[in-house]
């Protein structure tokens, strides 16, 4: 237990804590008891911990969370236009083209801030050393380094976001159409946004798994200064979870990530898109009629 990492997720990001002794680490990862099963844990560590534990690391999550959110929903909105009216491409290979680039664009410019993070993580450092911490990595391994682990989260969350953004497109437009509405209502996209989430979860899960295991690598290897000699590309990480435990081994975890994604995708996209018809609204009527007319 000792030196290890745990891979703590609170729902919209991962955050790591290293074992630096046996004490720190019990201290810090109470299991009461064994998890039977998904609500079973929501049952157990409420009453052990207190319902305000379910929302633990809220705050930095959401310093992470939120304009990663903002780049990728702007850029799919642009890029989807932009294939259907800019260049006029129709049909329904355009959603999953934009939430593709979308999701690469995204990871890209958040990449850097997230390796920086989970380093700071696995040395407990404070934030105010960022800026430091930064200055290392690059001084140490090079302006590369920062985008390591790129090539999992890309191989996972690009083909998400395609699939999840296709099949978003089409639930959304056949619940329109039995509804008899041209513009999704705030159900219809929670719906659909629930519906295309679990999807796109389930069939990217062994990349999600692969990723788990690559930022709890590099979270020992930074924390014991020590550089990976073997090979840890994506597919021989998928070819050790294989060996090691099987195809399940690439699914583990299978019902948490679907319950986890598709309501989190369902308040995502649905309060995006009333937002979104809600500004639309108020800048109309403020074309319409302008202050001082």
């Amino acid at each position: 237990m000792v030196w290890k990492c745990f891979l703590y997720c609170n729902g919209l990001m991962d955050h790591i804590y290293v074992c630096q002794n046996a004490t720190s680490c019990t201290s810090w990862y109470k299991t009461p008891t064994h998890f039977s099963g998904t609500l079973d844990a929501f049952v157990k560590i409420s009453r052990h911990e207190g319902l305000r534990s379910l929302w633990s690391g809220l705050p930095p999550t959401l310093v992470m969370a939120v304009p990663a959110t903002v780049i990728y929903f702007t850029c799919y909105d642009q890029l989807r236009d932009f294939l259907r009216y800019g260049l006029g491409f129709q049909g329904s290979h355009v959603p999953l083209v934009a939430g593709g680039l979308a999701r690469l664009g995204a990871v890209t410019v958040i990449s850097p801030l997230e390796l920086v993070r989970t380093k700071m993580q696995s040395r407990r450092l404070p934030y105010s050393e960022l800026r430091a911490c930064i200055r290392s990595a690059v001084a140490q391994d090079g302006v590369l380094s920062l985008w390591r682990g790129w090539a999992p989260t890309v191989l996972r969350d690009v083909p998400f976001s395609a699939l999840y953004w296709f099949n978003y497109e089409l639930v959304k437009a056949q619940l329109c159409e039995q509804s008899g509405v041209t513009q999704a209502k705030f159900s219809i996209s929670f719906t659909a946004g629930a519906v295309s989430g679990a999807i796109a979860a389930i069939l990217t899960l062994p990349f999600d798994v692969v990723k788990t295991r690559r930022q709890i690598q590099l979270g020992e290897m930074d924390t014991l200064g020590v550089s990976l000699k073997r090979t840890t590309s994506t597919w021989h990480i998928m070819k050790e979870i294989w060996a090691e435990l099987g195809y399940k081994g690439l699914f583990a975890g299978f019902m948490p990530r679907v319950i986890k994604v598709a309501p989190a995708c369902a308040v995502m996209i649905s309060t995006y898109e009333f937002g979104k018809a809600f500004f639309q609204k108020m800048n109309l009527d403020q074309e319409r009629h302008p202050k001082g007319c």
